[in-house]
């Protein structure tokens, strides 16, 4: 039990339309041809019914601020960091371009828990995405909400080690280095204003990082588009993601997958093999 209990079962409706615009965007930030048949690859719902509050209303970190209002769909949980931890996904149409969107959110769960770094706060939220009244997608997002950092403390992550990311034991291997540019079109498609993507200054000096951060749900559809091409598009049954620890901007991130007994393992490796993202498919 905690005192924000009361959040739990709360909801919030946002509709949507993924225009022809809206997808060229889409396909323009991730180097991708356009579909020749009217269809979006998954992971396009990450770019739907996003944030809708107004300037006013941005807590200093970017994100939409909380408070005990009936009108704050987030419980205003103490703890000023917010990050997203991770995602549970079933996939169960695929989204037309031109479809009309709704986006259904409920609290779930709300738990508070003792963490090495100090106290953390878990928000899971589950959202039905809906593309011209039929259910699309269902997703449950983990968000951790954590103390602020002190204004000495170490960079993270630690700068890389002599070591090196070692591809042989998967089956596909990509190397890239994600930029700022690609970065802030990211944050653009999300309509995500956390400074720690775009505001260097802000997120060394405040969040301690040792660079803009990229984002998770950005490097999930990395891994989502490295599963289309081996598997072909709108294949995959779920995914699931778990941030692990920070990539940074304009240093090289490792994609891999491989087959297991179960579906598919991928994930995302700096290059001295720190992995940032670890995720899990089923087709």
């Amino acid at each position: 039990m905690t005192e924000w209990d009361n959040w739990i079962g709360r909801e919030q409706v946002q509709r949507d339309t993924l225009d022809t615009a809206l997808a060229n965007r889409w396909f323009a930030t991730f180097d991708l041809e356009a579909s020749a048949i009217g269809m979006m690859p998954q992971g396009i719902h990450l770019c739907l019914c996003t944030p809708e509050a107004p300037q006013a209303a941005l807590g200093g970190d970017g994100h939409p601020a909380r408070d005990k209002s009936d009108e704050s769909f987030f419980p205003p949980i103490p703890l000023p960091r917010r990050m997203w931890a991770a995602s549970e996904i079933e996939f169960l149409e695929p989204i037309p371009i031109g479809a009309d969107i709704e986006r259904i959110s409920r609290i779930a769960s709300i738990a508070e828990k003792e963490g090495k770094t100090g106290k953390l706060g878990f928000v899971d939220v589950e959202h039905i995405t809906k593309a011209d009244g039929g259910i699309a997608v269902r997703e449950k997002q983990t968000l951790v909400y954590r103390d602020a950092v002190a204004g000495d403390a170490p960079l993270s992550p630690p700068e890389p080690t002599s070591a090196t990311f070692d591809a042989a034991s998967w089956d596909q291997h990509q190397q890239i280095t994600p930029d700022p540019r690609l970065l802030f079109r990211f944050s653009a498609l999300t309509f995500n204003t956390h400074r720690i993507h775009y505001d260097l200054p802000y997120a060394r000096d405040v969040e301690r990082y040792r660079g803009l951060v990229v984002h998770g749900p950005l490097m999930a559809s990395l891994l989502l588009q490295m599963a289309a091409n081996e598997l072909g598009e709108n294949k995959l049954k779920s995914f699931s993601f778990r941030a692990v620890s920070p990539a940074i901007a304009d240093e090289p991130l490792h994609l891999a997958m491989r087959k297991t007994s179960e579906g598919y393992e991928l994930g995302t490796f700096a290059s001295d093999g720190r992995q940032c993202v670890k995720a899990s498919a089923t087709i």
